[in-house]
C-alpha cells in the first residue's frame, strides 16, 4: 500500500525547495539572505532547472527522501578526503569513470559487476605502470540526471520535454513530463547499487589473489590480453614470494579495495533532501595540514564546536557541471556548504579570474584535495587554455590544494553524417596526452582522469586498436545520452596513460 505523507512532514528547507520547483518563473521564496543552509540555494538563480506540475507530489517525494537513511556515511566520505589529499600532493592518482547517464535498468548484478571489474582492471594497470596508489571513484549509484542544451525537442510535429534522465522523466515520448516520484525511485536504485557494490567488495571481487577472476570480458585483442596477463603473472609471483616469507596475511589489505560513488549534483532538491548534519570522525576534526606551497592566513577547521558538519549523503563525491557553475548561481551556493570533496567541470568558457573566484567560494579554508578541477576543453583547445588556468591557480592561495583531472570525453563529441553522436578514440587520447605534457611543462602534474565508460561491448566511440568506424556504431549503440568507451578501449587508454606516467 502506498504510504500517505502529508506536506507538513517536510522541513522548512524542503518547503522552500517545493515552492521553487513548482514555480515556473523560479522566484525565490525562502526569505533567507545571509549565511548558508541546505536550502539557501533557493534564493539564487538556477540553471538546468526542472519544474514540476504537481506541488503535492513534489512535497511527498521530498518528505520521503528527508526521512530516508543516508546512502553513504561521514566515515566513508572522510576516508575519501584523506585519499584525495594524497592525490593533490602527487602521492596517488585518481581514476573516475562510469556511465554518462545511468538508467534504472542498470541496477542489475551483472552490469554493476562489469563496471567494478573494469575499474579494477584499469586501476591495476595504472598502479603497475605508474608505481602509485590509485583512488577509484565510480560514476555510479546516482548518475542519472544530465544537463541538456535545450529543455524541449520536437517529436512528430509536437514540442515535448527533452529526456533529462531516469530520475526526472522517461525516454519514451509519452513519459516526458517531469515526475517527482522518480526522485524517490532514484534514491532506492542508488541505494541498491551501493549496497551491491559494497557486498561485492566485501565478498572478495577485488581480491588480488585471484585477479584473473576479473576476466577480460569482451576484449579479444591479443596485444591487450598479453599486456594484462604479464601484469597478472608479475603480481602472482610477488604474492607467492610474500606468502613464502609470511608477509601475505589476512590483514595485508590485498583482499579488497575502496571504491567510492559519485554523480553530478544537478537536481538540488534531491541533493538538499539527502544533506544531513552529522558528526565528523574524530581524526578529521583538526582540519587538513597546510602544504608549504600555500601562502595564506592560517587555515581554520571546517568542523563546528559540536563536531558536526553538513554532509551530502547521496554519494561520496559530487561535482558541478560546466553549465551550472555560475558564481552567483544556485549550484555554487549549495556546494559551498557541504563537507564532501567536490569536483568542478572547467571548460573553454571559464575565465582565469573566474576560476580563482570559484575556488575562493568553494574552498575558503584551503583544504588540500577538497576541490577536483575536471578540465574538458577538447583536443584543439587544451593547448591554449589549460596553461592559463594552471598559472592562475599557481598565483593564488589555492596552489598545491587542487587536483587537476582531465576529462577528455566531453570536449570531443561530434555527430556523424547519419546524425549519430560519437567520439574518436584518437581525440580522447590526444587531449589526455596534451594534458600530461602541459602540466609537466608548467611545473604541475595531472592528478587523474575522468572517463565515460562501460564494461559492456558497446560500439559508441570510433577508433582504438579495434578500428571502429562510423558504420560500426549501429552494431551495439545502447547509450541514451553520450557515447562511452567500451571495455577494450578503456583498457587500451589505461595502458597508454600508465606508460606516460612512468615516463616511457
Amino acid at each position: 500500500m502506498e504510504e500517505s505523507i502529508e506536506p507538513s512532514a517536510l522541513s522548512k528547507a524542503g518547503e522552500a525547495a517545493v515552492s521553487l520547483k513548482t514555480t515556473v518563473d523560479g522566484s525565490q521564496t525562502n526569505g533567507e539572505t545571509s549565511g548558508w543552509t541546505p536550502s539557501s540555494w533557493t534564493n539564487k538563480p538556477i540553471k538546468q532547472d526542472v519544474v514540476y506540475d504537481d506541488r503535492k507530489a513534489v512535497a511527498k517525494a521530498l518528505a520521503k527522501l528527508e526521512r530516508s537513511p543516508p546512502i553513504v556515511t561521514p566515515t566513508e566520505i572522510c576516508k575519501l578526503k584523506r585519499s584525495l589529499e594524497d592525490v593533490a600532493l602527487g602521492k596517488a592518482f585518481l581514476l573516475q569513470g562510469g556511465d554518462c547517464a545511468e538508467l534504472f535498468d542498470y541496477c542489475e548484478a551483472s552490469m554493476i559487476e562489469s563496471k567494478i571489474k573494469l575499474l579494477l582492471q584499469m586501476s591495476l594497470v595504472l598502479i603497475y605502470g605508474a608505481h602509485k596508489p590509485v583512488v577509484r571513484i565510480a560514476r555510479m549509484a546516482g548518475q542519472f540526471a544530465k544537463p541538456r542544451s535545450s529543455p524541449t525537442e520536437q517529436h512528430n510535429g509536437k514540442t515535448i520535454h527533452a529526456f533529462r534522465g531516469d530520475n526526472i522523466n522517461g525516454y519514451d515520448p509519452d513519459e516526458r513530463t517531469p515526475d517527482p516520484s522518480r526522485l524517490v525511485s532514484a534514491y532506492f536504485h542508488s541505494a541498491a547499487t551501493s549496497n551491491y557494490l559494497r557486498a561485492s567488495l566485501a565478498s572478495g571481487i577485488a581480491d588480488l589473489h585471484s585477479p584473473l577472476d576479473w576476466g577480460l570480458g569482451h576484449v579479444k585483442d591479443t596485444g591487450i590480453k598479453a599486456k594484462y596477463e604479464r601484469i597478472i603473472d608479475s603480481i602472482t609471483e610477488s604474492l607467492r614470494f610474500m606468502r613464502t616469507v609470511g608477509a601475505d596475511s589476512a590483514s595485508s589489505g590485498l583482499e579488497t579495495v575502496d571504491l567510492y560513488t559519485s554523480h553530478e549534483g544537478l537536481l538540488l532538491e534531491y541533493e538538499q533532501s539527502l544533506t544531513r548534519r552529522l558528526k565528523t570522525p574524530a581524526a578529521q576534526r583538526t582540519g587538513p595540514v597546510a602544504t608549504e606551497t600555500v601562502k595564506s592566513p592560517e587555515r581554520e577547521s571546517t568542523v563546528s564546536d559540536d563536531g558536526k558538519e553538513w554532509y551530502n549523503t547521496s554519494a561520496h563525491f559530487i561535482w558541478i557541471g560546466d553549465r551550472t557553475r555560475a558564481l552567483d548561481g544556485a549550484h555554487i551556493e549549495y556546494f559551498r556548504g557541504i563537507a564532501n570533496p567536490i569536483g568542478v567541470k572547467v571548460g573553454p568558457s571559464m575565465a582565469a579570474d573566474e576560476l580563482v573566484s570559484l575556488l575562493n567560494i568553494l574552498n575558503p579554508h584551503l583544504e588540500t584535495g577538497k576541490i577536483t578541477l575536471i578540465t574538458r576543453y577538447g583536443e584543439h583547445k587544451i593547448a591554449s587554455i589549460l596553461p592559463v588556468h594552471i598559472r592562475a591557480v599557481q598565483r593564488s592561495p589555492h596552489h598545491g590544494t587542487v587536483i587537476w583531472q582531465c576529462d577528455p570525453m566531453h570536449g570531443n563529441t561530434f555527430s556523424t553524417a547519419q546524425g549519430i553522436k560519437t567520439r574518436n578514440f584518437s581525440s580522447i587520447l590526444s587531449e589526455l596526452s596534451s594534458a600530461l605534457s602541459i602540466h609537466r611543462e608548467n611545473d604541475s602534474f595531472l592528478g587523474g582522469v575522468h572517463l565515460e565508460l562501460t564494461g559492456e561491448a558497446v560500439t559508441e566511440c570510433v577508433g582504438g586498436s579495434e578500428g571502429l568506424k562510423d558504420v560500426d556504431l549501429s552494431t551495439n549503440y545502447t547509450s541514451y545520452c553520450d557515447p562511452r568507451l567500451n571495455e577494450k578501449q578503456a583498457l587500451e587508454l589505461a595502458f597508454l596513460v600508465a606508460e606516460s606516467l612512468r615516463g616511457r
